[in-house]
């Protein structure tokens, strides 16, 4: 398993997880209006933001450099030294420990690669699995943002989370 930077032949693969309709529960933005014209151009887009160090989204593909998912780090300020975190993995990439793994080694290249500070993510309050997930990662609890987005026809709440440097560290030292 390794990241690599997104290629025009992953696009099929992410369009099969956005039109998943248990993705699409997660997700603020209407991704299942996302076509393949769409996808592509994000993908493009993703190699100028990369070289801008804005937003660093990166494929997580196996030892065939299949397409399994999407690492990011978005939203990058380099002079807070901080950034977004995001993933995105097909249904067959679940469950497998692939999170896990592309996780520690986006915050690797987050903390020891970009020297950021810290790293954060919002989470729909509701998606249990994704809060376990992150807690077990090491992201730390912030606090609620309560009734903030209006989705799908209701009120919905963000959990936000953080990992500063020393606590990835930290964190890295006890996994060991």
């Amino acid at each position: 398993m390794y990241l690599r930077n997104l290629l025009e032949k992953d696009a099929a693969g992410m369009m099969e997880w956005m039109h998943d309709p248990d993705m699409q529960k997660c997700f603020r933005i209407p991704i299942k209006d996302r076509d393949l014209e769409d996808v592509i151009g994000f993908i493009r887009n993703a190699k100028i933001q990369m070289n801008a160090k804005k937003d660093f989204h990166y494929a997580v593909a196996d030892e065939k450099d299949e397409y399994l998912g999407t690492v990011s780090l978005k939203n990058i300020n380099l002079s807070d030294r901080n950034g977004e975190y995001a993933i995105s993995l097909r249904q067959k990439a679940q469950g497998r420990g692939i999170a896990a793994w592309a996780t520690r080694e986006v915050l690797r290249i987050a903390f020891a690669e970009l020297e950021l500070e810290r790293v954060y993510l919002n989470v729909l309050s509701d998606n249990e699995r994704a809060v376990r997930f992150y807690e077990k990662t090491g992201f730390i609890y912030e606090g609620e943002s309560k009734n903030c987005l209006f989705l799908r026809g209701k009120y919905r709440s963000l959990r936000w989370y953080r990992i500063l440097r020393k606590e990835y560290f930290n964190h890295l030292e006890r996994s060991n």
